[in-house]
């Protein structure tokens, strides 16, 4: 259903002025029609009809106020006329529209955790003067036009691994198209935190959580470097367009999705740190060898260069084993000295 932007219904503070002199007319219509209609004939007659006519909008004229609306910027109101859709109020101002129409937002009362929604427990409400705890908070039925930030709850998700992960993302989104959100969706919050679910579920299960050997993230058959935790933005811009493509039916648009939360399970997070440790601990020896390899290369030929001491064989093999184990060591070397001959 295409959105019909009204905008030729901005005179509310007329029809607001002339309601409130009508009012006026009528009150001293009702005066002058009673003192009139004590008299005789023609005067009579008009008496009655200016007090029954005063009477009737006295009692009636208040349904003009029904039709007054008061807009704020980035706001917007879906009207309808016995079940059809009007048209939607969009820019701010003080509109007067059909007093019979109704307003419809069926997310008016959905809470989710996200701008707008969120009131901590403290929001009270004013019910009929009166200040209420307990007292449930009339929904308003404007639709907002702000970019909102929806939190969903982490999901544990099994990557491309099968190693479960716990992710969450915040989707930064708006409503451009009234009439799609809350003609064509039941209710278009919980569809969009529905479809985010989905996609952070089905983008997830493309990437391991670290840098894997033979994985294709990006489908053209070859294996690439992705991962959840190393491509970030890229897996939070796929997350975005798949989003996109699920909520374009709502008249939705995501902004921007980004990941908030990224980590191994807790049954697995133990083992897998030890694994990452263990990675750790292995590049950094191989890193110490390399050096100490090089070390004691240069050594020998920094000797046999300045020939300062002629060593055969076995003397340059335990040279070689001796320097290795001071040099990829722990722990600081115990010099032993001697006194006598080498030989």
């Amino acid at each position: 259903m295409p959105e019909r932007v009204l905008t030729n219904k901005k005179n509310g503070l007329l029809v607001l002025i002339v309601t409130i002199v009508f009012y006026v007319f009528a009150t001293f219509g009702i005066i002058v029609g009673s003192s009139l209609m004590k008299s005789w004939g023609f005067p009579k007659f008009l008496g009655t009809v200016v007090f029954i006519g005063s009477f009737i909008y006295v009692c009636l004229g208040w349904i003009l106020f029904l039709g007054l609306k008061v807009l704020k910027p980035q706001e917007a109101l879906v009207l309808t006329l016995f079940g059809k859709y009007v048209g939607t109020l969009k820019n701010e101002g003080f509109y007067f529209v059909n007093p019979f129409c109704v307003s419809i937002n069926p997310a008016a009362r959905t809470k989710l955790n996200q701008s707008g929604d969120v009131d901590g427990g403290n929001k009270t409400s004013f019910l009929f003067g009166s200040r209420s705890q307990n007292a449930e908070e009339i929904p308003s039925k404007k639709i907002s036009l702000k970019i909102m930030t929806l939190n969903n709850n982490r999901q544990k998700i099994n990557d491309c691994l099968g190693n479960p992960v716990e992710i969450a993302i915040a989707v930064m989104w708006k409503v451009n198209d009234t009439a799609k959100a809350v003609f064509n969706v039941d209710n278009y919050k919980e569809y969009l935190s529905l479809q985010c679910d989905s996609a952070l579920r089905n983008i997830v299960r493309i990437y391991p959580y670290d840098i894997a050997p033979g994985v294709d993230t990006t489908g053209d058959g070859i294996a690439d470097e992705g991962s959840l935790r190393g491509s970030s933005e890229i897996v939070a811009a796929r997350i975005r367009d798949e989003i996109q493509s699920k909520v374009n039916e709502a008249g939705l648009e995501i902004i921007e999705a980004r990941i908030t939360y990224l980590a191994y399970a807790p049954e697995i997070a133990a083992v897998m740190l030890q694994r990452q440790q263990a990675s750790a601990i292995i590049d950094a020896r191989k890193m110490i060898v390399d050096g100490a390899v090089g070390m004691v290369e240069m050594a020998l030929e920094r000797l046999n260069e300045n020939q300062i001491v002629e060593l055969d064989e076995e003397r340059k093999a335990a040279m070689v084993s001796n320097l290795l184990v001071v040099l990829c060591g722990n722990h600081d070397a115990q010099p032993v000295v001697n006194s006598g001959s080498i030989y």
